[in-house]
Order: C-alpha cells, then structure tokens, then sequence
C-alpha cells in the first residue's frame, strides 16, 4: 500500500513552505542513510510534486554519472591555471566520501540521486540549487589568513590520508548534518568565518536558488539535514531579488593587477643585497646573493625529493626556487610539478586508481597524479622555507 506524502514525512525532519504561491517541501535527509534514499524515492512515486530541486551543483552530479570523467583531467592545465590546490581539495573530499561509503555500505548523497534519478524517471524538472564546491573553497580560503589557510588545508589532507575508520561522533554528525561540513568539522568549530562560508552562505543560495524556480506549484527540495532550519528560514523572509544574492554569493575576490607583495617583496630583498654592497663590498653583497640562492635551491630540492619526484623535476623546481619570489609564473612548484607531469604522465589507470589511493600516505605517493600534487605543495613549501631563512639569516647579518 502506497502512503501518503503525510505519512512519508511525519518521523521525517522538514519543514512546509509556502511563498508566491509555491508550496515548498523540503525534506532534511542524512547524507549516509539508506533509509533517506527510500523516503526520497517514495515520496516523489506519490505524484504530488511537479518539480524536484537537490542538494547537489553541476560538477559534483557529473562526477557521481561519470566517474570516468575524472580520467580525462588535463593535470597540465590544472597547474598551469594555479587550481592545483583546488583539485587537491576535492580529491580529499573524494577519500574522505569513498572511507565513508566503504565503513557504512552507502555512498554519501545517495539520497541526492535517487532523487535526481526517480525525478527523471517521472520526467519532473530537476534543479541543481547547491554553490559550487570550487566557489565555496576559494570563498573561504580568501577569508582565512595564511595561518589559517595551512591549518585547513594541512588538516583536511591529514584527516582523509590516515587510513583509520571514521568514528561514531562524526557518523553521527553526518546523519544531522553535511558532507562538507563534517569534513571541516574541526575547523569550523573554531573559525566562525569557516562556519559562514561552508555552511550559512549555502543555506542563503540554496534559498535563493529555489525562489528562482519557474512553472512549479509543488516543489520537492531535498537537502541535508544540517541546512534544514538555516535553508527554511531564509526561504521564508528573503526579500532581494534571489539572482542578485546568488550573484553575490558566487563571487570572488578579483586578482590585483598589481602584484603588490612581489613588488614589495622583491624591493626588500634587493634592497638588503644592495646595503650589503655598501657597506660590506663586492664580498659581502655577493655573499648574501650567494647565500640566498644556495639556501632556496636547497629548500625547493628538498621539498621535490621528499614528494620523490624525478631528477629532473627536483633540478626544475631548484633552478627556479631563488625566482619563485620575484614571478608567481616562475614559482618552483608549479615549475616542478609541470616537468613532473610531464615526464611521468599519470595514465588512465592513475585516474581510476586515485579515489582509492589517496586514503592512505603511501597511495599519495604511489599515485602519479597525487605525487605530482604532492610534489607542488612540497617544493613550493621548501622553497618558502629555504627563502625566508635566507632572508632572515641576511638581515641579521646586516644588522648584527
């Protein structure tokens, strides 16, 4: 016997909503719940709803449909265009999802799909209504300070390489909650900027996204838990017009055409060379010159032979450490990284194999396309740490 929409919802968390004459029903799901998925699929199979809107953004549905589609990354492009810590995020997001649906026997966002897929079935118009994933990293990196940003990116890498169950709180976090905010769960406790990007701006776009929706009466939103009253609340008083919100809500900081750091940067270190040579000759300025350049190199080989790359790709990433300050087109990890690519370029199987290889240390390493990642964070690391020393060491000997 087939139940009612009613009946379906009544042990269910959601809320009822009814705006400019639509009537919203949206349905908080637990992103590793099988039981999620059956209610989805049910409710829709009542009939009741003309249009079905979903959790989910344009690349993420693509890359669940085409798991292949990842094989065809161009890795040279990524670098080239500096995503490669973007990618990098999303591959930890991917293990971090792949443990989960290992541990639990569902993959998370299962209930996303069914969704997309029973509307399909019934031929109801689908909307993507979530942020993109690649918006919502760099909207908050751009919020953190430098400080910050290593925290999290070092955190969220560290917390999907340790090949180690996910434990009952965060199960039970999930089941409340979100994808991506249990994977920033620890940051996001203590950074309320964290917080407002991953989570409370979603819930403002989401709204909005499901205000922009045309021709429906009856709309089935079928979202994660954790967005249920934030989501609920901005869909009921809301009152800008919601593609401007969006608008704003998507974008970004525009790149200075001025490269101001470089240039003050580059300013400082030259000016420290040049008060060398005054007041300590030929010998002293070409000293801290020397003394620069050994140190960078060092610091950017070290950083490329521990991500175990090529000799090749460790020369490449030396030669262009002590320049790494003056360009961010010459800097040694994305120099390195693209010989690396170049030289040992990831095959097909390197690509299906990298979900899998990325939940542990030795699969990073392992897998040419994450040792090409790992070898652009470790020589761009090296090269900082081999720079600022030089830099330290230099000013302390002018001044001592």
């Amino acid at each position: 016997m087939r139940l009612s929409t009613s009946e379906l919802l009544h042990d269910q968390p959601h809320q009822i909503i009814e705006r400019d004459g639509v009537t919203y029903t949206v349905l908080g799901t637990a992103h590793v719940s099988a039981r999620s998925a059956e209610v989805v699929r049910e409710l829709i199979d009542t009939g009741e709803f003309d249009a079905v809107a979903v959790e989910l953004d344009e690349n993420r549905l693509r890359n669940i449909e085409n798991p292949d589609e990842l094989a065809k990354t161009d890795l040279v492009k990524v670098i080239r265009t500096g995503k490669t810590a973007l990618f990098a995020a999303n591959l930890a997001l991917s293990a971090y999802q792949r443990r989960l649906s290992e541990q639990l026997d569902i993959e998370p966002g299962a209930e996303l799909m069914a969704a997309v897929e029973e509307a399909r079935a019934r031929s109801l118009p689908v909307t993507l209504i979530d942020r993109d994933i690649g918006i919502t990293f760099k909207r908050t990196s751009e919020s953190l300070g430098f400080w910050e940003r290593m925290k999290m990116t070092s955190g969220l890498l560290a917390s999907v390489m340790v090949d180690e169950k996910i434990d009952d709180a965060q199960i039970e976090k999930l089941k409340e909650g979100d994808v991506l905010e249990s994977s920033f769960q620890e940051f996001a406790a203590e950074s309320p900027k964290i917080y407002q990007h991953v989570i409370a701006e979603r819930d403002q776009y989401m709204a909005s996204a499901l205000r922009e929706m045309s021709g429906a009466r009856n709309v089935l939103a079928v979202i994660g838990a954790g967005h249920l009253q934030g989501l609920s609340q901005h869909l009921r008083t809301d009152s800008g017009n919601p593609q401007q919100l969006r608008e704003t809500l998507n974008s970004t900081k525009p790149k200075s055409k001025i490269p101001w750091f470089t240039i003050l940067f580059a300013a400082f270190l030259f000016g420290g060379f040049a008060w060398g040579f005054h007041q300590g000759g030929a010998q002293l300025g070409g000293d801290l010159i020397l003394r620069f350049i050994t140190l960078s190199m060092i610091g950017g080989a070290v950083g490329a032979t521990l991500a175990g790359a090529h000799p090749l790709s460790i020369l490449g990433g030396a030669a262009a450490s002590p320049l790494t300050p003056l360009h961010p087109a010459l800097a040694s990890g994305t120099i390195s990284a693209l010989i690396e690519a170049t030289i040992r370029k990831p095959t097909h199987e390197d690509f299906m194999d990298l979900r899998q290889d990325v939940q542990t240390v030795r699969g990073w390493w392992r897998n040419r396309v994450s040792r090409t990642l790992v070898n652009f964070f470790l020589t761009s690391l090296g090269t900082a740490i081999g720079v600022w020393t030089a830099t330290a060491g230099m000013f302390a000997k002018l001044l001592g």
